[in-house]
């Protein structure tokens, strides 16, 4: 029955264009080089802050030897840094759909990202003022950042045909975690043979190149692009004129607060978000207190588990869509089952991490872990796509605030508990991760849904004629799908 229902859904549609030259892959592709910028940019001080507070010895004409401080911050100070930028950056998330509406997604997307390289390059010359510059200048960083993603699912409704927007919106996505996997051993390397100065420099200037390149070569939709063949733009356009998009629907903030299956994503992407951050932002610091790495060696094996997680997520998404296209598992299933195996996980790996505390064990633990979150992004992440697709973008920005709030809180705590570098204090935070993680696998097994929601059935139908939605997809009933007529 799919099968016979997509082609009813793309009659005479084909894209005459050959692959290599088809304009929306090279969107993809800037795309994914733009988030790889906005994770460079996001993590770079993670490493830094260990060379800037870093003792270093100063060897004087008289034989004697000094040690100091490029800046002497304590741990609630280096907390408060690492935490700010997620100030900002939660203060725009709902905020930057509505802007890309109105503006465009692909002129936001390029100076969200532009701003934020900018302010990277100042951050030596803030950090060298006092403390509280550094700390505007990163909220700053988070603001613009803040609407990168609401920008960029605004240009994928222009851009990606119903029926490749997965694979493309994956694909891009894979950006965020290679810009982990390389600005963390970079950055590494780069503070311990030429200053932690140069993190910044360097990051910042790739950051700008690339915004020119984006800005010049990249519109917000294929009907502004000059570089777009005519087959391929009529293609795209037919392809999504087949939705009825045009209908504006008022959200139901009251029924979006009240439902159970929207308070289970968030519980679990706060959860999630929690482990993250903690990782993503003291992980080089936990390398070098707890486990006496060096900064260079602390900075590549960083990077080690989002290079594991970026393959795992390709491998997570294939499975979750294949368990259901099989009937093997209903939706709900699936986001049930690969969320509380990804959490379960996660949490054993954080508590196996503490308890041994030992460099290979440790990593190994810490990698398996992260590699693991891909089956929770498989679940939770694409779960408000089930429950209320209309109002997809909406929710995204909705949870996405809330893990944020992990972002923010999860560093700080952290220079509250970690106050002079001992193992035993690190073990405290991996516990709390652990606990977390159990919360969040608790509250999404009861309350996740896998359906359309009652308060958003009607607004969903996307199609022009609703009869034509079939009543069982992919070997899946759901009720929410049935049109009265």
């Amino acid at each position: 029955m799919e099968r016979n229902v997509e082609k009813s859904w793309n009659d005479e549609l084909f894209d005459p264009t050959p692959i290599w030259k088809r304009r929306r892959y090279f969107v993809v592709f800037m795309a994914f080089l733009g988030l790889f910028n906005v994770y460079a940019l996001r993590s770079n001080l993670n490493v830094a802050i260990v060379s800037m507070t870093d003792n270093r010895t100063i060897e004087h004409p008289d034989n004697t030897t000094t040690y100091e401080q490029y800046f002497n911050w304590n741990s609630k100070e280096k907390g408060y840094a690492l935490s700010s930028f997620y100030y900002g950056y939660l203060c725009t998330q709902i905020i930057g759909g509505v802007i890309a509406q109105k503006t465009g997604g692909s002129i936001l997307f390029g100076c969200g990202i532009g701003v934020t390289a900018i302010m990277t390059l100042l951050t030596p010359l803030a950090a060298n003022l006092s403390l509280y510059a550094l700390i505007g200048v990163r909220v700053i960083e988070g603001l613009f950042e803040g609407v990168t993603y609401s920008a960029l699912y605004e240009m994928w409704s222009k851009w990606a045909p119903p029926f490749e927007r997965s694979r493309m919106v994956v694909a891009a996505f894979t950006g965020n975690y290679i810009g982990l996997v390389i600005s963390m051993p970079v950055s590494g390397i780069l503070a311990a043979s030429v200053g932690w100065e140069w993190i910044f420099y360097v990051f910042g200037i790739i950051g700008c190149v690339w915004t020119v390149l984006w800005l010049i070569f990249i519109r917000r939709s294929p009907a502004r692009d000059p570089f777009i063949t005519a087959g391929e733009r009529i293609y795209i356009e037919q392809s999504l004129n087949r939705q009825s998009m045009d209908k504006e629907v008022k959200i139901p903030w009251k029924a979006i607060f009240n439902s159970s299956a929207v308070w289970a994503i968030i519980a679990a992407q706060f959860s999630e978000g929690w482990g993250f951050f903690t990782l993503q932002t003291q992980l080089p610091q936990f390398l070098k207190d707890a486990l006496n790495f060096d900064i260079a060696k602390s900075g590549i094996i960083s990077a080690l588990p989002y290079l594991c997680m970026a393959v795992m997520c390709q491998i997570a998404g294939y499975l979750s869509d294949w368990v259901r296209i099989k009937g093997y598992w209903t939706t709900g299933q699936t986001r049930r089952y690969f969320n509380s195996m990804a959490f379960l996980t996660q949490m054993a790996c954080m508590l196996l991490a503490a308890f041994f505390l030992h460099p290979v064990s440790s990593v190994t633990f810490i990698t398996i872990g992260v590699a693991m979150a891909s089956f929770a992004y498989a679940s939770f992440s694409v779960n408000y796509l089930d429950i209320a697709p209309q109002f997809a973008g909406v929710l995204m920005g909705l949870c996405n605030s809330f893990a944020t709030v992990a972002g923010i809180i999860s560093p700080i705590l952290t220079g509250y508990i970690v106050t002079d570098a001992d193992a035993e204090q690190w073990k405290i935070i991996f516990y709390i991760a652990a606990g977390i993680y159990v919360f969040g696998c608790v509250i999404y097994w009861i309350w996740a849904q896998g359906e359309i929601q009652p308060w958003a059935v009607q607004e969903s139908i996307e199609f022009e004629d609703a009869s034509e939605m079939p009543k069982i997809q992919n070997g899946i009933s759901n009720p929410a799908l049935d049109v009265k007529k």
